[in-house]
């Protein structure tokens, strides 16, 4: 019978320690036991786009397109992440030499570099945006 008891014990204290490790931040359960929010990194302050697009233009376009007349637009917060957004304007040529025009991208710069690029849509707001050269 003790040894019932002996058991039932153990198995209720570890059934209550091992229930501190799921206690997330909003559980009602005291302050110390509950796991801290994770820290968000403080917010990356603005890219110098000109600048960033300058240093890395064969991220952004081809060297076969031969990109020039290459104006930038202000950045804007990246909507699902943590960098940046700008639109890209610049006059290119195609494969077979012939000019494509004016063709905008919009780049997500993060951390300083251009992480992803693509064409702008007619939906995006590049077309409303205020360009300076390069």
């Amino acid at each position: 019978m003790l040894r019932i008891i002996a058991h039932a014990a153990l198995l209720a204290g570890a059934l209550a320690l091992g229930a501190c490790g799921f206690a997330d931040s909003r559980a009602p359960v005291p302050e110390f036991m509950r796991m801290k929010e994770a820290e968000q990194p403080p917010p990356e302050a603005p890219p110098d786009v000109k600048r960033v697009v300058r240093e890395q233009i064969d991220v952004v376009f081809l060297a076969t397109s031969y990109p020039r007349e290459v104006h930038v637009a202000p950045p804007h917060r990246e909507l699902r992440g943590p960098g940046w957004t700008a639109c890209v304007r610049a006059q290119l040529t195609s494969a077979t030499g012939t000019s494509l025009g004016a063709q905008t991208y919009i780049v997500t710069i993060n951390g300083g570099k251009v992480v992803d690029r693509r064409r702008a849509e007619a939906d995006d707001i590049c077309g409303t945006e205020t360009y300076e050269p390069v």
